[in-house]
């Protein structure tokens, strides 16, 4: 990892006033809080920190997309989250003082500016309304946990596929209905790291929603053919179909 000092600090103080800890907090207080921080490099596929690692800090997401993932005994990893610019990374251990909850890598070439936990510390108890921003984004992001938690216990692959289909196009389209495309990048092989599974199963869940007409794909836009039957495939408890009639 390179640390680097390159990017300007109003570039800095730009990333931070449009962070959710950080908005509307006087730039006087951004800028001596941006002038603490340290720049740092990441190239594609590069570990910042490992889950249990002992933390001196957190990071905000300067540029570039960086995710954080569990991985187990077999080698088999779960995404967590993925933060894009002016998110955050590793702000639990500043709370409670303990590890890394996660490893992360950059999904692409990035630079993150790392704020020590004391430095951090200051900050917010001079600036109350910072700490109260940073407990509503650790709110939210313990309901993301608890949902994800849920979908591993109760869906399948293939309804968690549908699932992340369905945020990923509700999140680059406004309204959803029937026809809407969206670009989805991701390797099969990085689709089975989101959904907690392996590339062979995750590509078996995408042709079986391509063969009940649910989706169609086109190089890397998926299109939505069916939306009413692609939610119906998220519900880990489907109604049964109503038994036809009996003709006397």
């Amino acid at each position: 990892m390179r640390q680097d000092g390159a990017m300007s600090l109003d570039l800095r103080l730009e990333v931070l006033a449009k962070s959710a800890w950080f908005q509307n907090l006087p730039a006087k207080a951004l800028a001596e809080l941006a002038a603490q921080g340290r720049e740092r490099k990441l190239s594609r596929g590069q570990i910042l920190f490992t889950a249990n690692q002992p933390a001196e800090g957190m990071y905000i997401v300067l540029s570039g997309s960086v995710r954080a993932f569990r991985e187990n005994v077999d080698g088999r990893e779960q995404t967590i989250h993925v933060e894009g610019g002016g998110g955050m990374l590793a702000e639990v251990p500043v709370f409670d003082g303990g590890p890394y909850p996660s490893t992360t890598m950059a999904e692409e070439d990035s630079e993150l500016l790392f704020l020590s936990t004391d430095d951090v510390r200051r900050f917010l108890m001079r600036h109350p309304e910072a700490a109260l921003n940073a407990l509503a984004i650790l709110a939210r992001k313990l309901r993301s946990v608890a949902s994800l938690a849920e979908q591993l216990a109760l869906q399948d692959v293939t309804q968690r596929l549908a699932t992340l289909l369905l945020e990923e196009a509700r999140r680059k389209n406004s309204a959803l209905r029937d026809g809407v495309s969206f670009s989805m990048p991701l390797s099969h092989a990085q689709l089975a790291s989101r959904l907690g599974s392996v590339r062979e199963v995750v590509s078996r869940s995408l042709q079986k929603l391509v063969q009940q007409g649910l989706v169609a794909i086109h190089g890397h836009r998926i299109v939505i053919l069916d939306l009413q039957a692609l939610r119906a495939q998220t519900d880990p408890h489907p109604k049964p179909a109503p038994i036809a009639a009996v003709r006397r």
